[in-house]
């Protein structure tokens, strides 16, 4: 994450593994998120939200454009819809390459080049 650029645009990058026997599901899940969750995510200003598939590891990319990332994070987590998707989605997922044990699943990545 860069979060001095001068658009006021912070990129995160994050990763998780799926739980292999669990990936269809988490395939059909996202082939319709719904509009409850997408509109948490706006109003939280979080914008191209954007999951990739590389085997059986997701790539999650999105920006946050509000003024107090962990405030909006909040919010979302508060969010009771978006707490019943994650219902859904959180055993389809385990931690990135299983090598961090505890660390709630999603890791972020760190930005180390971005090209305007």
């Amino acid at each position: 994450m860069n979060d001095d650029t001068p658009d006021q645009i912070q990129r995160h990058g994050l990763v998780v593994d799926l739980v292999p026997e669990m990936r269809d599901e988490y395939l059909r899940l996202h082939s319709a998120v719904w509009p409850a969750v997408e509109a948490a995510l706006s109003a939280h200003h979080v914008t191209n939200y954007t999951i990739f598939l590389i085997g059986d590891t997701l790539f999650a990319y999105y920006e946050y454009t509000g003024e107090d990332h962990d405030a909006d994070m909040a919010g979302i987590a508060r969010d009771e819809v978006t707490q019943r998707w994650w219902s859904l989605t959180d055993p389809c997922q385990k931690a990135f390459r299983a090598t961090h044990p505890g660390s709630g699943g999603w890791q972020e990545a760190r930005e180390i080049w971005h090209l305007r």
